[in-house]
């Protein structure tokens, strides 16, 4: 009985796998993108002092030749991971899971747009918003794009 049990909270035939391959990975995109960005920019990124004098950079050669193109491979990567998961092979693309993914992303885009204009004018107090300056605008749009590809699921 236990054993039919733990069978049952793993697959249900009505809702699918709690976990699949395209669930494993668009969990592994994720939480790549945000490592690559955190790495980026807490290792990698020249440090900004409070008088705006740029230091060295360090950490691997190829990130700091990236520059910028970090911040669109860390982000797309975590995109990608949002709309990958919104099939329903995940548990984010069937039933609750794809309003919840749904109005997560437009919430994330909505507040990221909101956070940017409301700091503007003093965006170098705000860490990765400083260094996106103009770009914030297009990472807020992309998450509520993201959340369109959840709402073409929704029933």
């Amino acid at each position: 009985m236990a054993k039919l049990k733990a069978k049952r909270e793993t697959f249900d035939p009505d809702r699918g796998p709690v976990m699949s391959v395209r669930f494993a990975v668009a969990l592994v995109l994720v939480l790549g993108g945000v490592a690559w960005i955190a790495y980026y920019y807490t290792g990698v990124r020249p440090p900004v002092d409070d008088n705006g004098v740029i230091g060295k950079a360090t950490g691997p050669q190829f990130m700091r030749d990236l520059q910028g193109w970090n911040y669109v491979i860390g982000f797309g990567a975590i995109l990608l991971g949002l709309a990958i998961s919104a099939h329903p092979s995940t548990p984010l693309g069937r039933g609750r899971g794809v309003v919840v993914g749904m109005l997560a992303c437009f919430l994330i885009g909505l507040a990221w747009i909101c956070v940017f204009y409301a700091i503007a004018q003093d965006t170098d107090k705000l860490p990765i918003f400083n260094d996106l300056e103009q770009k914030n605008l297009i990472v807020g749009v992309a998450f509520m794009a993201v959340g369109f590809t959840f709402a073409t699921r929704w029933e």
